[in-house]
């Protein structure tokens, strides 16, 4: 996914719902009028947004509005230089090319910097936790990354790994073991790219979030998918939300109770078996 959004998942705590502003009944009234709820999720981004209006997040997005009682508009935005980019152009503000902000933005990382930086959104209700993950070739890459960095890491000075662009396994891979990887780093732009290339055999081993990583891997039986945790990492995880605007906060309490919803009854978690993906509460 261009311009990852995860470079800068580092000691993320979970972010609650409040914020200094006064509730406000406009949103949530306007959409029960209408009838719509126009969901905003990243466009071509496999397994949580497909052509078609498919994927995770516009099935979420779906069923959220199911329990609002109203039916879903799904809106597939191209991701632009950062978060905070996208927060402006799918939350609170709209593209300057004339596209009109959605009333809620899915796959949002629900982490406290990013909320600070952010003071026109609210970042709210994680319903899925990534992580990253290694697909390997098991005749090259023996075993999973485990242990130290040294030890986890070795066959990497020997052997390629792919990344996809401007990421956090992307950074953590350049900087790691004081650089020692970089030679071996091979960049794709997008971890389908990456997995691709993984299953011809150019590369041994790819390093990229378990979602995408098992969407681009799926039905591949020569390749192994692992957990990879190591303690070098900034982060073993990180959970995904919403946003809507700050002062939408009636709005916001409503799609948290259709979520909370959703995770008791199954459906969340029948969502992400749909499209053969680990679903990881948050």
């Amino acid at each position: 996914m261009k311009n990852d959004r995860r470079l800068w998942l580092k000691g993320l705590v979970a972010l609650p719902l409040a914020a200094s502003l006064p509730a406000r009944a406009d949103a949530l009234a306007r959409i029960r009028q209408q009838g719509r709820l126009r969901v905003a999720v990243y466009k071509d981004f496999a397994p949580y947004s497909l052509a078609g209006g498919k994927g995770i997040d516009a099935d979420l997005g779906r069923a959220l509005a199911a329990r609002l009682g109203v039916a879903a508009d799904i809106v597939a935005y191209t991701a632009d230089e950062d978060m905070s980019d996208d927060l402006r152009n799918m939350v609170w503000k709209g593209h300057y090319l004339g596209t009109q902000p959605a009333d809620v933005m899915l796959h949002v990382p629900v982490d406290r910097k990013l909320a600070a930086a952010n003071d026109k959104v609210r970042i709210f209700a994680p319903y899925h936790r990534e992580t990253l993950a290694l697909a390997r070739h098991p005749g090259r890459v023996a075993q999973p990354a485990q242990g130290s960095a040294a030890v986890a890491l070795e066959v990497f000075t020997r052997e390629k790994i792919g990344v996809e662009t401007a990421t956090l396994a992307d950074a953590f891979l350049l900087s790691v073991l004081n650089g020692r990887l970089r030679e071996q780093v091979v960049h794709f732009k997008s971890v389908g790219a990456a997995a691709a290339a993984l299953a011809d055999g150019q590369i041994a081993a790819v390093l990229a979030p378990r979602g995408e990583l098992e969407a681009a891997v799926a039905g591949r039986s020569e390749l192994v998918l692992d957990a990879f945790r190591l303690p070098e990492l900034p982060t073993d995880g990180w959970p995904l939300g919403m946003a809507v605007k700050v002062e939408e906060a009636e709005l916001a309490d409503a799609l948290a109770a259709a979520l909370a919803e959703l995770k008791q009854d199954g459906t969340l978690a029948a969502i992400f078996a749909r499209y053969g993906i680990t679903h990881l509460p948050a």
